[in-house]
């Protein structure tokens, strides 16, 4: 057991923070929460005082296996290696304070074995498996130069292309059989894929109703790509649940997602970090040159979100070496959000999106014992998350410390 006592606790509920609170974890659970001392003869004790205690991060749009900006070279390197910048890519992000982070493309039932069993220190992990995607879609990210057709197999690394309702069934059940937490289809163009502009629109009604369809059959959900207010309207519409990116959303797009309750993913750190870092990283010359159609857009559309009274969640969608970068999400949502607001949405209402409400993202008895100690008060200077965890003094995921600089 251990007894976290006299903390400043934000518990992720929205409740002003609790002085003097004290917080029992046993095995992998929080156990109790109270703002009298807690008596545990056995327990491990940490006095906090003057830090404050809040739930683990949520990253809601990560790759973990992203471990090239140019997503065609990985096509092109070894299982084996490509695995290990996987490792070396959620070690760090733990270490950021993100206990759990939510695959948009790529990881797979082994990769969250193996943070679950402990063979790599990293993040807990709800993946999709591979994205579905048109030929010729966002997840298609064969050059014009490959003239090879996939034959429905979609061999690809982070997606798999499927066309027509039944590919596309066959697609996402098989996704669902090799354990995916939610199935994440390409609804939209994007920038990081060679051949579709980004206006570009994804997948037919019936095909995205055929995949929603089979995630609901699965009691989960389908997270889609899509820039464009055209693309965000028709995935909601046609029963998607939480939609990625969203940087080109308009005002009547944004009222018509609060009124069917879905949400949005902004990933507005991966748009601050590829106008600066992509082409010395060897982006793409052709996703180059679709950067400024959406970097320039995403603070503006976290704005609309926020008169609209959308569900607003908290991704970063970096590639490569840029998930460095995780951390600058906080600093650019201050710009519209309050820091309530921005942890709100890397704690609460990320958990909602995973369907872990009570489980994750908060302090409560029951809930899994995720756990940051942050040297200072993030609701007053929310740079205290920036950067690599520095002014985190303890990590906690699961009852189980991976950072103690108390």
């Amino acid at each position: 057991m251990t007894l976290l006592q006299n903390a400043l606790l934000w518990d992720g509920s929205g409740a002003e923070p609790l002085e003097g609170a004290h917080v029992l974890v046993e095995d992998d659970r929080i156990k109790e929460v109270s703002d009298k001392p807690i008596q545990a003869a056995d327990a491990q004790v940490h006095d906090l005082a003057g830090r404050t205690l809040m739930p683990g991060l949520i990253d809601a749009h990560f790759h973990a296996v992203a471990a090239d900006p140019d997503i065609g070279k990985l096509e092109h390197m070894p299982r084996s290696l490509l695995y290990q910048h996987a490792r070396e890519l959620l070690e760090a992000s733990l270490q950021r304070g993100f206990t759990t982070i939510r695959d948009a493309g790529g990881a797979d039932y082994g990769l969250a074995k193996a943070v679950d069993k402990g063979l790599i220190a990293g993040s807990r992990i709800f993946f999709a498996g591979r994205a579905l995607s048109q030929t010729g879609g966002h997840g298609d990210f064969r050059s014009f130069e490959h003239a090879v057709c996939l034959c429905g197999q979609g061999g690809q690394t982070m997606t798999r292309i499927c066309d027509g309702v039944a590919a596309v069934r066959e697609a996402a059940r098989d996704e669902l059989r090799k354990g995916a937490h939610q199935i994440k289809i390409m609804a939209s163009g994007g920038v990081a894929s060679p051949s579709d502009p980004i206006w570009n629109l994804q997948f037919s009604e019936e095909e995205i109703r055929a995949i929603v369809w089979e995630a609901t059959s699965w009691r989960t959900y389908v997270m889609a790509h899509a820039y464009t207010a055209d693309a965000i309207y028709r995935s909601v519409d046609f029963g998607v649940r939480s939609i990625e990116h969203g940087n080109l959303i308009d005002a009547e797009t944004a009222a018509f997602c609060a009124e069917r309750g879905a949400y949005v993913v902004p990933t507005l750190a991966t748009y601050d970090a590829l106008p600066r870092f992509a082409k010395d990283l060897g982006f793409p010359a052709e996703s180059l040159a679709k950067i400024d159609t959406v970097a320039s857009a995403g603070v503006g559309a976290l704005e609309i979100l926020k008169a609209a009274g959308v569900k607003t969640g908290f991704g970063t969608d970096l590639l490569g070496a840029m998930h460095a970068h995780q951390s600058t999400e906080f600093a650019i949502r201050a710009q519209v959000l309050s820091s309530q607001e921005i942890l709100l949405s890397a704690t609460k209402t990320n958990a909602e999106i995973l369907n872990r409400t009570g489980e994750l993202g908060i302090v409560a008895p029951g809930a899994l014992a995720d756990l940051l100690v942050v040297e200072g008060n993030p609701l007053e200077d929310l740079s205290l998350l920036a950067g690599q965890g520095e002014n985190l003094a303890l990590i906690m995921k699961g009852g189980q410390v991976f950072k103690n600089a108390l």
